[in-house]
């Protein structure tokens, strides 16, 4: 029986896959396209090439991207053990030089002798799946055209996307519900929303700060169009300083329930997951950058210590609409040897892509090799992402960065620090535990048994 792999894409998550599985026995061949077909953003051929920041973002685990860094450290990580020597000075962030970083991965992975690299586009999956065991996808947010194609058989055109519109979310604690009040318009059905309310001169402070926010620019292959029902807020201000207040901000049928009459304008917030820890701003998708949608959004009334779980965009952004789709290994249910990983599964990140690519190839290679393991838990911030990735709502799906309001809450009452804290603490324990339920290789990559290939690294 063919037990070897196929890895589309040697990105964050392909990279690691490809680590992932050969460590643990598992022959893999990686077809990476790069350099003789180059994406639009992606400047050579090396594996894991950085296209946007050069920052991993945090380090500390009482902040979200700090933990996950953590878990995966745990589980023997390529990405951060290659991030390690290529660091440069950015204070509490992991930050690498962009060369050395990459050269460093694409030696790694190239030199496992289970590893095979092939530099060519993938344009057939039927193919792939009758050559291999079974064919992980992380082929990133910049999928070419051609795998495009052939993955719209396999997925349906209709849970495939190719750019996000995605609205901000904050955690539902560090929402003011002394000026929030929860309501449907005209009281239909269940009061699902919460409701921000602003008079008219906070109306117009708010049109005003949106006008003169900095945006993102686009690039030039990000010229999306939008439809009229995904306009960015930014695109409404400047159709006129009204527009808003007939379009997403409309206050009609939801009274304040402190006056007994509709606000001048009120903003919404819809639940986005199933804890109901987080909360999404109902249609404001925006190209402001982050820093700005901060400022600009805490202006809100109830939202002036508004966190942030995941910001605003308008990006070209290829990914699958993974709760119809994928079960909990990141396989499709319909073929179960067809795996994905990465940005394509609906992660938004450097180190979310990573975690999810570790996470695929751990849970094939079991499958492969006749081993069980234990199931992902929500307490850690890769199980919480694999949890919104299978169970998230597929009518409103998006994807999303990590954020501790993925976690399952702690019984009691806390301040945010100690809250933060003490969710680390239960994450880092239980993925200790998992690790040693999993009884994996050695979780240090200098014990590895092919260490001695990468002198001279």
């Amino acid at each position: 029986m063919k037990q070897d792999v196929a890895v589309i894409g040697a990105g964050f998550a392909g990279s690691e896959a490809v680590w992932q599985l050969a460590r643990r026995g598992v022959p893999v061949t990686v077809y990476e396209m790069r350099p003789e077909r180059m994406t639009e953003a992606h400047q050579g051929g090396d594996f894991a090439e950085l296209v946007c920041s050069n920052s991993f973002k945090s380090v500390q685990v009482e902040n979200a991207h700090g933990l996950l860094k953590a878990e995966l450290r745990l589980q023997g990580s390529l990405i951060l053990d290659r991030a390690g020597p290529a660091a440069v000075p950015a204070g509490q962030a992991l930050a690498v030089d962009r060369e050395v970083f990459s050269q460093s991965v694409t030696r790694a992975v190239a030199s496992l002798p289970q590893v095979r690299v092939v530099r060519e586009e993938v344009s057939d999956l039927e193919l792939l799946l009758k050559r291999h065991a079974a064919v992980i996808v992380a082929s990133g947010p910049l999928t070419s055209p051609a795998l495009s194609r052939a993955l719209t058989p396999w997925v349906g055109a209709e849970c495939l996307y190719f750019h996000d519109a995605i609205a901000p979310v904050v955690t539902a604690d560090s929402i003011d519900m002394g000026v929030a009040f929860r309501a449907s318009r005209y009281g239909k059905g269940e009061a699902d929303y919460l409701n921000c309310p602003l008079s008219r001169e906070q109306y117009l402070n708010f049109v005003r700060a949106v006008a003169g926010a900095e945006k993102v620019a686009f690039h030039a292959f990000e010229d999306l169009r939008p439809f009229e029902g995904c306009l960015p807020i930014e695109v409404m201000v400047e159709r006129g300083e009204m527009t808003l207040a007939f379009g997403p901000m409309k206050p009609v049928g939801l009274p304040d329930p402190r006056t007994g009459h509709p606000p001048f304008a009120v903003v919404q917030l819809r639940q986005d997951n199933l804890l109901g820890s987080l909360y999404s701003l109902v249609g404001f998708q925006t190209k402001m950058t982050w820093p700005e949608q901060r400022r600009v959004f805490r202006q809100i009334p109830g939202l002036e210590q508004a966190e942030f779980a995941r910001l605003g965009s308008l990006h070209r952004n290829t990914f699958l609409n993974a709760p119809r789709l994928l079960d909990e290994t990141l396989a499709l249910r319909s073929e179960p040897r067809l795996v994905f990983a990465g940005q394509i599964t609906g992660v938004e990140g450097y180190m979310e892509s990573t975690a999810m690519g570790l996470y695929a190839a751990k849970q094939l290679a079991a499958r492969l090799t006749g081993r069980d393991l234990p199931r992902p838990s929500p307490n850690t911030l890769t199980g919480a992402l694999v949890r919104y990735l299978v169970q998230g709502d597929p009518v409103r799906f998006q994807p999303i960065n990590v954020s501790f309001g993925l976690l399952d809450p702690l019984e009691g009452r806390l301040g945010k620090k100690e809250r933060k804290a003490a969710q680390a603490r239960r994450a880092l324990e239980e993925m200790e535990r998992l690790q040693a339920l999993e009884n994996p290789p050695p979780a240090s990559l200098a014990e590895a048994p092919w260490q001695g290939s990468l002198k001279g690294d």
